[in-house]
């Protein structure tokens, strides 16, 4: 294997996507040929992978994201999340590795739209070049996605890359008209199943922000961990 070719930067201070009153700075790494020891190395240390880009934020006056993971050895199936597996007994899912298909532009065209009236997200058009830079290159060998299908249709994708001990969720998008079916929330479930049958320990879902509608349901997942700050390669990540 290459070895990687990393490229570091920050962004300046620009609106935050999470506080509206608040300003944010990302601190980036674009990794070529990153290998998946060093992709598990930096997933255990709070950055979030988008195609070639790793990014986690680098906000001096705020720390309100804090990385999240589930502890799947000690996770435990609620009677809600029971009653989910019932709604979406007639899904299938298939794990392969991530592409690019008209479906997959008018899944993510239809998703966005609907999430830009129901939560206020601004929309951006997504280009073929756009969505394979961000969901599909630099996956190489632990970058997957998981297809969700009704009879013939593909309704939802979920983009995850396997560490070395769990499950980095990346990105999931949806048909609206499936809403009814909770399939945010049974795509967690699925990613702890599917890290149960691996023998991996921890569902790493990213940021946690307290105060952001799109991100505080994440602390609801329990047991999980809290990353500490931010570590250097060169230090062990610490959590609880």
């Amino acid at each position: 294997m290459k070895e990687p070719h990393i490229v570091e930067f920050s962004t300046l201070p620009h609106e935050c996507s999470y506080l509206c009153d608040k300003a944010c700075t990302m601190h980036y790494k674009y990794i070529t040929d990153c290998s998946a020891l060093l992709n598990s190395a930096l997933v255990e240390r709070g950055w979030r992978r988008f195609g070639l880009y790793f990014s986690r934020p680098n906000c001096q006056m705020c720390k309100e994201c804090i990385n999240l993971r589930i502890d799947v050895k000690n996770f435990q199936f609620s009677n809600s999340a029971k009653r989910i597996f019932k709604k979406n007994r007639y899904i299938k899912t298939f794990v392969c590795k991530p592409s690019l298909t008209r479906k997959h532009l008018e899944l993510y065209e239809k998703y966005h739209k609907f999430m830009s009236v129901k939560k206020g997200w601004k929309y951006y058009e997504m280009t073929p070049k756009r969505y394979f830079e961000l969901h599909v290159a630099g996956c190489e060998d632990f970058g997957k996605e998981v297809l969700y299908f009704y009879k013939d249709s593909m309704i939802a994708v979920d983009l995850i890359d396997i560490t070395n001990d769990g499950i980095s969720s990346i990105y999931f998008f949806y048909d609206p008209d499936f809403s009814k079916l909770s399939l945010g929330k049974y795509s967690i479930y699925q990613q702890i199943l599917l890290a149960q049958s691996q023998e991996l320990d921890w569902i790493y879902l990213g940021y946690y922000v307290k105060e952001c509608q799109s991100l505080m349901y994440k602390a609801e997942y329990k047991p999980h961990q809290l990353l500490q700050g931010n570590p250097e390669m060169e230090e062990s990540p610490i959590w609880f």
